[in-house]
């Protein structure tokens, strides 16, 4: 087992797992003021991620993987919008359970993670690179 191959592979499992949240949160604040068009039809409902480990039989390494992508299933917030053509008979239109402040944490975690798995892939690339110099 050689245990910089195994660096590279965690480091780039974690990389394209939190590539997949980032692209979910993206998804989130697009459809942020996603209403339904009908009175009674739901609006956007927000995306969650749940993230599991698999086991890399090639390396003996735990892996993240992306397990599900759920939906938050947190009440809809109303809005007073008696013209809107999804508002109920009291006027008030439900809007989606996404809140930008959320997302933008959830953006800026997944981002960091994102570089630090970078530089744990570089890092592995670099000591790589410098046995094989040694070994010249």
């Amino acid at each position: 087992m050689d245990p910089l191959r195994s660096i590279s592979a965690i480091a780039a499992s974690g990389m394209h797992a939190q590539a997949h949240r980032l692209k979910v949160t993206a998804e989130n604040v697009a459809n942020a003021n996603s209403t339904g068009t009908t009175a009674g039809e739901e609006p956007y409902r927000r995306q969650t991620v749940t993230f599991g480990e698999v086991l890399d039989r090639s390396t003996g390494a735990l892996l993240v993987r992306v397990e599900e992508i759920g939906r938050d299933q947190s009440e809809f917030p109303l809005r007073y919008d008696p013209g809107h053509p999804a508002a109920d008979e009291n006027g008030y239109v439900r809007t989606p359970n996404v809140s930008s402040i959320i997302e933008m944490n959830n953006m800026r975690e997944a981002s960091r993670s994102y570089e630090a798995n970078m530089n744990m892939y570089e890092a592995a690339r670099t000591m790589r690179r410098q046995m094989l110099d040694l070994l010249k």
